[in-house]
């Protein structure tokens, strides 16, 4: 390595997903093992992927983003390898790692598909990669993690482009749509350790602000919460959230999933089935606006989160906050801490639930 390029290669890390049915249950109990979470919840949930033959998007977009990130980078000098590792399904990340700790590579950047900090969303990422470290035929590699994106500039601009699209298409039903920008819900034990809420909303402003929506047409709700009903998470709930708008008048809705980078099964399902099938009970127009998946702002602005740490490129943002750290601090978003209630003696399967 030259003091030029202080990075050997660049990983995608992603949560991954099923891709076929015989994939579903041992994918979804990676993901909750260790989690209080009843079987019987863990079945439920795998019937919305048998829903889709067990096939989740996720997978292929991220094949989608790695092929549009190579060309990307090669096209602006960037001569490195880039590898895909996931958390919960194949590649895994510790086989990914494995692989790149035989090709000679020492010094990794990562590029985490998660836009907003929180435990899940960043921390558990990096346990993942300490975990993985640990492992001797992986041991001695560096990794670094790519800074969180919710402000800037040309994440907004993809948000923008597609919410604006999806706001056009309402509008032809008659009626101006409310748009309800949507996140993955978590724990108040999480977010109140995290910024997640906060950076969330900023991303839903800025958004706003850029189409001119009026702070009354807009909104920031959550979906695909999990675990105890006893236990608070983030709300309103989409569903929850549609009822209101129902009740109040409003007959057009457009749903953004802005906590979401590409097509995972939480959009498929809680907003292109069970948020449009209670639209379309209500008689209320529902679009849903695209995520940024591979598009070519999307990757450039990746591009430029690379150049950031390997050639000290201007870190770009707008809005109230400045660009985010780089490196997380010791405290940053720690793991919630589960009720005594919830948590189970140690070798009790605790099953598994929703992702």
């Amino acid at each position: 390595m030259s003091s030029e390029n202080p990075y050997d290669a660049i990983l995608i890390l992603s949560f991954g997903g099923p891709e076929g049915r015989d994939d579903v249950i041992p994918f979804l109990e990676n993901v909750l093992r260790g989690k209080p979470v009843p079987r019987e919840r863990l079945l439920e949930v795998a019937e919305h992927y048998y829903h889709y033959d067990g096939i989740s998007p996720i997978n292929e977009q991220c094949r989608e983003l790695l092929a549009a990130l190579r060309v990307e980078l090669e096209a602006n000098g960037i001569n490195l390898p880039v590898y895909w590792g996931n958390r919960n399904w194949n590649p895994l990340l510790p086989e990914t790692m494995a692989q790149m700790k035989r090709d000679g590579v020492r010094r990794v950047l990562t590029y985490v598909t998660s836009g907003f900090s929180c435990y899940s969303g960043c921390r558990q990422y990096r346990e993942n990669i300490q975990a993985a470290l640990s492992d001797p035929e992986i041991a001695g590699m560096e990794v670094h993690k790519i800074r969180v994106f919710f402000n800037h500039p040309d994440f907004i601009d993809v948000l923008s482009e597609h919410v604006g699209h999806a706001v056009q298409q309402a509008t032809e039903s008659g009626q101006r749509p409310f748009v309800a920008f949507t996140a993955h819900s978590i724990p108040m034990s999480m977010a109140s350790t995290s910024d997640y809420q906060k950076q969330l909303q900023e991303t839903c402003r800025l958004v706003a602000e850029r189409l001119h929506l009026p702070a009354d047409s807009y909104r920031l709700v959550y979906q695909s919460r999990s675990g105890r009903p006893e236990d608070p998470w983030l709300e309103p709930d989409i569903l929850d959230f549609v009822k209101e708008l129902h009740t109040a008048g409003q007959r057009s809705l457009v749903i953004s999933p802005v906590g979401f980078l590409s097509d995972h099964m939480e959009v498929l399902y809680d907003l292109d089935d069970a948020a449009k099938h209670l639209c379309d009970e209500y008689g209320m127009t529902m679009v849903r606006a695209r995520t940024p998946g591979s598009h070519p702002q999307f990757v450039r602005m990746i591009r430029k989160l690379i150049q950031e740490r390997l050639q000290g490129a201007v870190q770009e943002c707008v809005g109230l906050f400045p660009a985010n750290h780089d490196v997380c601090p010791v405290d940053c978003c720690p793991a919630p801490v589960r009720p005594a209630a919830a948590r189970r003696p140690e070798g009790v399967n605790p099953g598994g639930g929703r992702p």
